[in-house]
């Protein structure tokens, strides 16, 4: 796997990660949906956390930087 994340969506995927778990452990999101966007969220931090997004290949898209 090669790093396909850069620095800027790492961290936009974090926070949204992050806003997310807020609102579900805040009971503003609840249920059903409230459990799909958790694990999405999980999805996010852990994409991150490797740099690499199995989506994003499939799209043709790379947002490192170029060297």
């Amino acid at each position: 796997m090669k790093a396909n994340m850069g620095t800027t969506d790492k961290i936009i995927r974090i926070a949204l990660a992050a806003l997310v778990a807020i609102l579900y452990f805040t009971n503003v999101i609840t249920g059903t949906i409230g459990i799909v966007l958790l694990v999405l969220a999980a999805v996010f931090v852990l994409t991150s956390l490797i740099s690499f997004c199995p989506l994003y290949p499939i799209l043709g898209m790379n947002t490192t930087k170029k060297k």
